[in-house]
């Protein structure tokens, strides 16, 4: 024990120990934190669903109907009719053969990588992919190539190189926006090369869903190669409120991942509140509701980064909701996150190992419902903040 809290305590003098703050109610674009009213700036709660009485309702019906709980793993009793009827409006939704459902983003990139790859494949991935598809990565066996950030000459140098000692398939693997830098993966260059050397190509649009595209469907849509790409993985607890996570492909994808996929077969399957939820979520986001939120969010994206960008900051690429606010090193990132809730804004400061060293941010979100006059004048203050610390 002595250890863990020398390493703790070593932790706190750099700046990079990590603690938890409890907000009260709803996620809305205001939550109370330790007695006092904050803008929230860091939830992924995009188009504002994740208190909407419309998935409330759903939520609370489906409760009423099926119970609390969905009672054992999908393949012993715990698949439910709501199971099916959510992986049918999913498929739908992105226009794919079959969808299955995780309980949460990560069991859902490890257990697709883990159930679909084998040692014999190569998989070649971002160098700035999220941490669950590193982790899918070795957990699959497979050899894993990383090209560096959105680098497609790399990236078929990398493909050239395999082809002529290919024992195995390819697969290509990729956020559809990065979480950190909000910015997106090149799409239409991506489909070309998986076309062009005969690879999978595996899309995690966890933060694109419901928010890209005219009419939500993600990065790819918005880029225009939506039937183009193979394994549509998304998550239910972002843009649409609610929790857990899904891939959408072919039907024989889907039935290996349910005779393989390790996450899948050994956990207890989502409960029918979040089922109800995230069916009630898709309708929104299809009809005329969606669409307007959709816009409310891109006009306060807007204005948040074009108001940084004047002032002069560094906003890493970011083109969509995500904005992160480059400050480079951990202590002074940690103070302007202290100085902001002080004075009622909620920003968490991003620190190693998440990113880079030297690469610490103010990582922004934006909601729907914020309201634009709070954004520009969070943006302002933000301004103001880092122009008081040394850099």
């Amino acid at each position: 024990m002595r250890k863990l809290k020398n390493d703790l305590e070593l932790l706190k003098g750099q700046g990079m120990l990590r603690t938890l703050k409890t907000v009260a109610g709803v996620q809305g674009p205001k939550v109370m934190l330790e007695g006092h009213e904050v803008l929230l700036l860091c939830s992924n709660n995009y188009l504002g669903l994740a208190g909407h009485p419309d998935l409330i309702e759903a939520s609370c019906a489906a409760t009423m109907r099926f119970g609390v709980g969905s009672g054992a793993s999908r393949l012993v009793s715990g698949t439910m009719e709501l199971h099916e009827q959510l992986e049918q409006r999913i498929a739908a939704f992105k226009n794919t053969e079959a969808a299955l459902v995780f309980n949460s983003g990560y069991a859902a990139n490890t257990g697709i990588l883990q159930g679909l790859v084998d040692p014999a494949d190569v998989i070649f991935s971002d160098q700035l992919n999220h941490a669950s598809i590193i982790d899918g990565c070795q957990l699959s066996g497979a050899r894993t190539l990383v090209y560096p950030h959105r680098d497609m000459a790399a990236l078929e140098s990398l493909l050239q190189a395999e082809s002529s000692r290919r024992h195995g398939r390819f697969l290509i693997v990729t956020d559809g926006v990065f979480s950190m830098d909000g910015d997106m993966a090149p799409l239409a260059e991506l489909v070309a090369l998986k076309e062009r050397y005969e690879a999978l190509l595996m899309v995690d649009d966890a933060h694109g869903t419901g928010v890209l595209g005219a009419t939500g469907r993600g990065t790819a849509e918005l880029l225009g190669c939506l039937d183009r790409v193979d394994l549509h993985m998304g998550t239910l607890g972002k843009a649409l409120g609610c929790f857990g996570a899904y891939l959408a492909a072919d039907r024989v994808v889907i039935d290996t991942l349910i005779n393989r996929s390790r996450s899948f077969i050994f956990s207890t399957s989502l409960p029918p509140g979040v089922l109800g939820a995230a069916l009630a979520a898709f309708d929104l986001v299809d009809g005329p509701e969606g669409a307007q939120r959709r816009q409310s969010l891109e006009v306060n994206r807007k204005l948040f980064a074009e108001r940084l960008q004047q002032g002069g900051v560094d906003l890493c690429g970011s083109a969509t909701q995500i904005v992160p606010v480059l400050t480079g090193e951990p202590v002074p990132t940690m103070e302007a996150a202290r100085r902001l809730l002080d004075a009622g804004i909620f920003i968490q400061g991003i620190r190693p190992p998440t990113v880079p060293a030297g690469r610490c941010r103010l990582r922004a979100t934006l909601m729907a419902d914020h309201r634009p006059d709070e954004v520009r004048a969070a943006a302002d203050l933000i301004l103001e903040i880092l122009a008081e610390l040394p850099r």
